[in-house]
């Protein structure tokens, strides 16, 4: 999650102005407003989250341990592989994730019938990935999406309208978990070739091969 400053300027005289910076790490934030104290001209420092919550300097600076201890930095690929002969879905989901300076990545995999069309495929392989950063206690932080369909994606970013009744279900749930978890999603479409790592996982789960693997991501 990324945050902007409100810095509340006083003049000698004693008139004051407020102003607002762009969004940046919060680090980055906490080190501006060290050298906005400086200035002597400081009535108050206020940090707001892309979610518009609000903090003062003291709690950004503890919230800047709470989230090097938590899960943050993350990456979610997802993918569907749909059989319409069956109605059965594979779900591909592979994230990525720093905590206290561990970089960290889970593959996991899961079958599903009674699935419809491709469409609904990749909403579940989007909801399952959405689910798992649930049961890791992601909350606060910037999610970036990556998957290969750009209907889900761009539905889901506010693009493309979705009329389905059963889609926008699936939409519903995954917004749902955002706002209760304070969740932002930025969404990035990628091309098949690039999404091969979530669609080797959802193949491997029509073919009956359950994938769940968590492990520290060496540094090369």
């Amino acid at each position: 999650m990324k945050f902007r400053l409100e810095w509340i300027y006083k003049t000698k005289s004693g008139s004051q102005l407020v102003l607002q910076s762009d969004y940046m790490r919060l680090e980055e934030a906490l080190r501006f407003a060290d050298d906005f104290e400086k200035t002597g001209r400081t009535k108050e420092i206020i940090f707001y989250d892309e979610m518009g919550t609000y903090w003062n300097k003291k709690e950004a600076a503890k919230l800047t341990k709470k989230v090097q201890e938590e899960p943050h930095d993350i990456i979610l690929y997802f993918d569907g592989g749909y059989e319409p002969h069956t109605q059965r879905a594979g779900l591909g989901v592979s994230l990525y994730y720093t905590q206290n300076g561990q970089s960290y990545r889970m593959r996991r995999n899961k079958e599903i019938t009674e699935i419809e069309n491709n469409n609904e495929a990749e909403y579940a392989a989007l909801q399952f990935g959405i689910y798992i950063l649930e049961e890791l206690g992601v909350k606060y932080q910037t999610v970036t999406l990556r998957g290969d369909s750009q209907v889900v994606l761009n539905q889901l970013a506010g693009e493309w309208p979705c009329y389905e009744k059963e889609l926008s279900k699936y939409l519903d749930r995954i917004e749902n978990v955002a706002k209760s978890l304070k969740l932002k999603y930025t969404c990035e479409p990628l091309s098949r070739k690039n999404n091969k790592e979530a669609h080797q996982l959802a193949k491997q789960a029509l073919e009956g091969t359950a994938i769940d693997s968590h492990s520290i991501v060496s540094e090369e």
